[in-house]
């Protein structure tokens, strides 16, 4: 187990002393707060301005991927 920690603390010394592991670590934080901000508005039963504003976007999204793809 120790031989575990030992090396998961040198990635992230790594990862954290990388500037583009640094860059693509906060790609990953960015990534994560949108799809909780999606899960929150489309799970149980989401309803209000966000689901509306994101429906409505999406099915533009949509619509326009069919027409060009026809």
């Amino acid at each position: 187990m120790l031989k575990y920690y030992i090396r998961a603390t040198d990635a992230m010394k790594r990862l954290l002393a990388n500037e583009s592991g640094v860059v693509s670590f906060e790609y990953v934080i960015v990534a994560a707060c949108i799809v909780a901000a999606v899960a929150a508005a489309f799970g149980a039963g989401g309803t209000g301005p966000i689901v509306d504003a994101l429906s409505s976007a999406i099915s533009s999204i949509s619509s326009k991927v069919q027409a060009a793809v026809t």
